[in-house]
Order: structure tokens, then sequence, then C-alpha cells
């Protein structure tokens, strides 16, 4: 009978930041009117003008997503009369991918501009049309990190370290850059994106053998 190799387990952790070239906006429509209909017709206007302005710039329209519709009716309680519809919301969600960060900020003001009062802008978040490299140097960051504590541990245990025995990646997600959520859009006119850096982080877990 053999006696099982000794091991020792280490988890390594790195990131790596580049300029981002993609940024994702999350960008609302909301229309409130006395009438289903009114209210239903004036969502998809609005959308319309929006996605409009959006080809304009150059926008592709895979890079134009519409999800979340719904429409609603308003009730307010009334005193002698319970639950009384007032109104009717109309609703829906656009997913805009801008590939030319540099003019984002002036397509957003010409969306925010078609859509009015009736456009509601939920964040952005900024990343890389093709995060490979950025995430290759990640990883390269990661099992570095993993390498050096554990050969650490195994010169702290008087051996070393042998072959690998087994290799396994951690979730590792591209950190976002927020935005606050702004529920007036007027706001907008004077919002300057800066494209700053993004970062992509990886996480290893590595088995080596511990010889001596």
């Amino acid at each position: 009978m053999t006696d099982s190799p000794r091991t020792i387990s280490v988890s390594g952790s790195g990131s790596a930041e580049g300029a981002p070239d993609l940024l994702t906006l999350s960008i609302g429509v909301e229309c409130r009117r006395e009438d289903v209909g009114a209210a239903y017709g004036e969502a998809g206007r609005v959308s319309a003008a929006i996605t409009a302005v959006l080809r304009g710039y150059g926008v592709a329209d895979p890079d134009i997503t519409t999800s979340g519709l719904n429409v609603r009716a308003e009730v307010n309680w009334q005193e002698g009369r319970g639950q009384v519809v007032s109104g009717y919301l109309a609703s829906s969600m656009l997913s805009v991918r801008l590939r030319e960060i540099r003019k984002s900020s002036e397509v957003i003001a010409a969306a925010v501009a078609a859509g009015g009062n009736d456009v509601r802008l939920n964040g952005l978040e900024l990343g890389f049309a093709d995060p490979a490299p950025v995430t290759a140097r990640a990883r390269e960051a990661a099992w570095q990190d993993a390498l050096t504590a554990a050969g650490q541990f195994a010169s702290l245990a008087g051996g070393s370290l042998g072959k690998v025995v087994s290799l396994a990646q951690l979730s590792g997600q591209p950190a976002p850059i927020p935005v606050a959520r702004m529920q007036r859009a007027v706001a907008v006119e004077s919002l300057t994106v800066e494209a700053g850096e993004s970062s992509v982080s990886a996480a290893v877990n590595v088995v080596w053998e511990l010889l001596g």
C-alpha cells in the first residue's frame, strides 16, 4: 500500500485593467395617460423616436434591445368609492451598446431630447467588446498570486512545490463602473461620460504536491 502524496492547496486572485471600448446604457420609457391606448401608443412613439436617434448616430440594430414591455392601471383610494383607476402607465426598457465612447455623452443627450420627460436613465456600465486580452492578464496575475503563496507555505512547512495536481478557475467578473440612477433626464445635458479604466478579476484554486 502506497502513502498518499502530501499536497498544498492555495487560492489566488488577480485583476487587470484596460481602457473600456464598450458602454452599455439602460434607457427606460414611462408614459402615463388617462387612456390605456394612449399610454401604449405614446410609449411606442417615444421608443421609436429614441431608437431613430440612436440609429442616426450609427448604433446598429443588434446593439439595441427592447425588454420589459408593461402596461398597467394606476389606482387611487377614494373615500366611499374604494380603488379608482386614475390612469394607465405604459413602460419599456431599452438596452443600448455604444461602441464609440468618445461620442457617448452626445448620443445620450440626443436620446433624452428625443424622448423628453418620458425618458428615464437607469445607469450605464463600461466594459470591453472583447474582454479576452484583459481576462488573460487577470488570470496570469491570479496564477502568480497562488504560486507565490504556495511557495511561501511550502517553505514554511520545510518542503518545496512539486507538480500541479489540480487547477480550477473560480468565478471572476468585470467590475462595473456605476452611475447613479437619474429619475429625471434633464440632468443629462450636463453629463460627461469619462471612460477611465475598467477592470477584470480572476481567481484560481491550485493544488500542488508538497515535496520534502
